[in-house]
């Protein structure tokens, strides 16, 4: 799927220029080593108006992740935070996707990332459904993946950061090329991580089953969203680590994450999961989180900017 928003604005580096003048040096430090972190989340268009989901605390994990990689982004949360509220106006969206990303800029080509620039930008464009527009009913199709995710101490994995992606891209082709929407990926001790690019929660006699941050996983604030939620309708949650048969056999799996949003998985390996339909729970939570971000329900855990 193709992106464009060629009559539209782009936040770079504090100004707003347009969509085609985005541009950076072949030379950048960004594309020779993947020198970038960025964040990805949604704003939905309610009765109220324009809601961004957890604004706050996509920044937050944005500025962590630049963190980690001691890079020192050259602006405030807050300049950062109401650079993403004016991107949006600029575009004149009711809903989009956005798409904030800092990355290592033009000065040396060498390994040491330290001479090059700090820069950043932000995009938003219309993205629909990340795995089609019948998946959030009928589910998706995936196989378990060979290859893994990082080890401890190789890469970061609570970090948004664009070299990461790398053994996303694997997971995902991989996939792809074997007729499946998408791979689940083990860790390096054999269980259950997630999927290229989303959170997994398995269900199993009621309870409600996640890995934990140990197991190499994304802190996806999806997830945290799904957790929260789930609670609150009075289903048991534990963060657990995950066998890789105990999914042939939960009674209910799905994927979260911004771009899926809440995904069932009907399918793993071509081994039925369930009855093969979208289950009861699945649904119940999805119910919750749509209600949520289409400001139907009380904002009680002020998730919501309104722009």
């Amino acid at each position: 799927m193709g992106i464009s928003n060629e009559n539209g604005k782009v936040w770079m580096n504090g100004k707003l220029i347009p969509w085609s003048d985005a541009k950076i040096h072949i030379a950048s430090h960004v594309i020779h080593y993947g020198t970038s972190i960025f964040e990805g989340f949604r704003a939905y268009d309610t009765p109220k108006g324009t809601a961004i989901f957890r604004l706050k605390d996509h920044i937050d994990r944005l500025y962590n992740s630049c963190k980690i990689y001691r890079m020192e982004i050259p602006y405030s949360k807050e300049e950062f935070t109401q650079a993403v509220v004016e991107t949006i106006k600029a575009n004149n969206m009711k809903s989009c996707y956005i798409r904030p990303i800092v990355y290592r800029g033009l000065n040396s080509l060498g390994v040491n990332p330290f001479p090059n620039p700090v820069e950043a930008a932000i995009i938003v464009l219309e993205w629909g459904k990340y795995l089609g527009e019948e998946a959030l009913e009928k589910g998706v199709d995936v196989r378990i993946s060979s290859w893994q995710r990082m080890a401890p101490n190789t890469f970061p994995a609570l970090a948004k950061a664009g070299a990461n992606y790398m053994n996303s891209q694997l997971i995902k082709m991989e996939a792809i090329v074997d007729g499946y929407a998408e791979g689940i990926a083990l860790n390096v001790r054999g269980h259950v991580s997630e999927g290229s690019g989303e959170n997994i929660f398995v269900v199993k006699d009621g309870i409600l089953y996640t890995p934990p941050l140990s197991s190499s996983i994304l802190p996806g604030i999806t997830r945290d969203s799904v957790i929260k939620l789930a609670q609150d309708i009075g289903l048991i949650v534990k963060e657990d680590t995950i066998p890789r048969e105990a999914l042939y056999i939960a009674d209910e799996v799905f994927f979260t994450g911004s771009a899926v949003e809440i995904t069932p998985i009907r399918s793993i390996d071509k081994i039925v999961i369930g009855d093969g339909k979208r289950g009861k729970i699945t649904e119940k939570i999805q119910k919750e989180f749509f209600s949520y971000i289409n400001g139907e329900k009380e904002d009680k855990y002020k998730w919501l900017t309104y722009i």
